[in-house]
C-alpha cells in the first residue's frame, strides 16, 4: 500500500508540474503576443539555418538565408529567398524577381506545408499545440527562455517547435522547428525596429511598377 501511495503522489506531483508549466509557457507566449501586437508596426530582420544529420546536411555547411519583414496588424511585406511577398489584408502577392512572374491569390499563406512563416509568429500557437516551459539560456549576452510547442495532432510533418523569448525584452528571438523528416530549421530574429515611419502606399502593390519591368502577373 505504501508504494502504491508514493507512486501515486509522483504520478500526482509530475501531472501538477507539467501543469504548471503549461499555464507557464501560455501565459509567457500570450504576453509576448500581446506586446508585440501592440506596436503600430515592426520591422525584423532574421536569419534562418537549415540542418539535417541523417542527411548530412550539419551546422555552418550553408551561410545561413537573410530575409526581412515589414508588419502591420494583418499586413506584411517580406522579403525572403530572392522573392517579395506583400500581403495587403486581403490579397497576397508573391513576387518571383528571378522569373518575374507575379501571382495574386486571396487571403494569405496558409502554411500547408507545415512550415511556419515569419509572418505568423505572433499567431502561428494560438491553435494545434500543447505548452511546456524549456531551458533559460545565455545567448549572445541575452537571458532566452525557451517553449516547447507539441503539435496535438500526432501526424503533423512538424515534430516540436522551441521558441526562444528575451527574457527582459519579451521579444521573440529565436524558433528552433523539427520536422518529421529530421529536419531542423532555426530562424533568429537579428534586427528589431518598432512604430516605423511607413507611407500609406507602403502595403500596397504597385501593378504599374512591375508592368513596367515586364513582368508577368497571373
Amino acid at each position: 500500500m505504501k508504494k502504491i501511495t508514493i507512486l501515486f503522489l509522483s504520478l500526482f506531483l509530475t501531472s501538477s508540474t507539467f501543469s504548471q508549466s503549461s499555464k507557464e509557457a501560455k501565459s509567457l507566449l500570450d504576453e509576448v503576443s500581446t506586446k508585440m501586437s501592440a506596436y503600430t508596426n515592426m520591422y525584423l530582420g532574421f536569419s534562418q539555418t537549415l540542418t539535417n544529420e541523417d542527411a548530412g546536411i550539419m551546422e555552418g555547411d550553408e551561410p545561413p538565408i537573410r530575409g526581412e519583414i515589414n508588419l502591420q496588424e494583418e499586413k506584411y511585406s517580406l522579403n525572403y529567398l530572392g522573392n517579395k511577398f506583400i500581403f495587403d489584408g486581403k490579397k497576397l502577392y508573391v513576387i518571383n524577381n528571378d522569373e518575374k512572374e507575379i501571382s495574386i491569390t486571396d487571403g494569405d499563406l496558409e502554411g500547408d506545408d507545415g512550415f511556419i512563416y515569419p509572418s505568423k509568429l505572433l499567431t502561428f500557437y494560438k491553435e494545434g499545440y500543447n505548452f511546456q516551459m524549456g531551458n533559460l539560456q545565455n545567448m549572445n549576452g541575452r537571458k532566452i527562455q525557451f517553449v516547447t510547442l507539441n503539435p496535438i495532432d500526432s501526424n503533423s510533418d512538424i515534430v516540436k517547435v522551441e521558441l526562444g523569448i528575451d527574457a527582459k525584452t519579451k521579444h521573440i528571438y529565436k524558433l528552433i522547428q523539427t520536422g518529421s523528416n529530421g529536419s531542423k530549421t532555426s530562424f533568429t530574429i537579428t534586427t528589431f525596429k518598432s512604430n516605423q515611419q511607413l507611407s500609406e502606399n507602403f502595403f500596397k502593390f504597385d501593378k504599374q511598377k512591375y508592368l513596367s519591368q515586364k513582368y508577368t502577373i497571373d
